[in-house]
């Protein structure tokens, strides 16, 4: 309500004005949520994650690790939020909502005696000031790779924009504030540079000996033989930061071990669609081949989950970047699917106001060896994609995850489901055969 009011008054002031008077509203709105809520942060451990890639994962993980534990959960990510047992969907389309939103989440979590909330934090709520007035306990950073290049200016501005979140620790009233740091990462130097009372590195070392497999990853993490259900390269480095940043909360190894050996998977992240069991059971079809559905949206991201899947026939349909943002990206992200794709099939994914085709044509220009279907209704092109599967293949339909929405122009959305979409053409199609 008091967002709603604020956003009408902002109306009435001159753009210009607005502009050079930013960074002081967005400061002020950050003090003033955390004073209405009387600065909840000061009264559960607050461990945020913060990086390009693997923070909704990394967030979740590290919350059924600390669970495993013994410890009362909240969370906040991309995906959902989270008090204890209950959760709720989210449908911001933002990872970090709003000022009042967060430390209301904060507070929520207090009042239910929650132990840890685990917070995703990102690079554009940080821009706003949404990271204010909160008082970490530990910061966990995963990667650094090009993103939201349009909305920050630069890749420095970018990264200058997550390095502000680490820097908050030193303003933290909270003793022994931790930072956990991907080593592998060459940015990993700048986020160890920020005061922290300890400061702890992961990486794929600290899981020597490990396997990856299609289905799977087998790994050993101080002395404890793991098997995870998850997939891929950058799954083992999302089990990592979690780990590592359990263990900075003196978690047991074989504690973590149970945790990520039952921890199954992350909706929207690698998940594998099946028609619903009792369908499967009375339908004549039977389903011999993988559809997968991820959030992949970035070509690094995009790469990797190909990578899992390597060793199978691929069609794959995907869309680019959302309208009027990141734009670099769309040739690149034309040329990874190329490599990778045995077939390959263009769709819309967030317009907003710019021309959907634009996109596309912008991705297929990066398309040099195949020729890609477009398909602009998204529906129909999972819909063509599950039909062309046959045994052994792989359908991979990535870009939205668990997004609620395609955004189309002047804010207008339409609610959406890959997931949802892709089980419904599966079953109508497995239902013909």
């Amino acid at each position: 309500m008091l967002d709603t009011t604020l956003n009408k008054i902002r109306s009435f002031i001159p753009v210009k004005l607005f502009r050079s008077l930013q960074p002081i509203y967005h400061f002020s709105l950050s003090f003033v949520a955390a004073l209405v809520y009387r600065f909840p942060s000061r009264h559960i451990k607050i461990i945020g994650v913060t990086g390009t890639k693997g923070k909704s994962s990394t967030v979740e993980i590290l919350s059924a690790i600390l669970e495993e534990s013994g410890y009362k959960t909240a969370l906040s990510n991309t995906i959902r939020f989270k008090i204890g047992a209950a959760s709720s969907e989210n449908l911001y389309k933002m990872s970090m909502p709003g000022r009042f939103f967060v430390q209301h989440l904060i507070r929520q979590a207090v009042d239910a005696q929650c132990d840890y909330l685990i917070l995703e934090m990102t690079s554009q709520g940080a821009l706003l000031h949404r990271h204010r007035f909160i008082n970490l306990d530990a910061l966990v950073f995963t990667n650094l790779s090009p993103e939201h290049i349009e909305a920050h200016g630069s890749y420095e501005n970018y990264r200058d924009s997550k390095l502000s979140i680490c820097r908050t620790l030193k303003s933290s009233s909270k003793k022994g504030c931790a930072i956990i740091a991907n080593g592998d990462d060459p940015e990993s130097s700048h986020f160890l540079a920020c005061e922290a009372d300890t400061k702890t590195t992961f990486g794929l070392s600290d899981a020597e000996p490990y396997t990856i497999k299609k289905d799977g990853i087998d790994f050993t993490y101080q002395g404890q033989k793991i098997s995870s259900p998850l997939s891929g390269l950058f799954n083992l480095y999302n089990i990592l930061a979690a780990a590592t940043a359990a263990r900075s909360q003196q978690v047991l190894p074989e504690t973590v071990a149970r945790a990520v050996s039952k921890f199954s998977g992350i909706l929207g992240r690698v998940q594998k669609i099946e028609a619903d069991p009792a369908f499967a059971k009375a339908s004549a079809g039977k389903q011999d081949f993988t559809v997968i559905v991820d959030y992949a949206h970035t070509p690094d991201s995009l790469e990797k989950l190909y990578q899992v899947f390597q060793s199978s026939r691929k069609i794959c349909v995907l869309g680019g970047t959302g309208g009027g943002r990141d734009t670099w990206k769309r040739t690149e992200m034309g040329r990874i699917a190329d490599t990778y794709c045995d077939e390959i099939i263009l769709t819309d994914e967030d317009p907003y106001d710019e021309d959907p085709k634009k996109i596309v044509d912008d991705v297929a220009s990066g398309i040099t060896t195949k020729k890609p279907t477009i398909l602009m209704d998204r529906r129909e092109a999972i819909r063509e994609a599950i039909t062309r599967a046959k045994t052994g293949d792989t359908v991979l339909i990535s870009g939205k995850g668990t997004d609620p929405y395609i955004m189309g122009p002047e804010g207008t959305k339409t609610e959406w489901s890959d997931a949802k979409v892709a089980r419904e053409e599966l079953e109508k199609i497995l239902g013909k055969n």
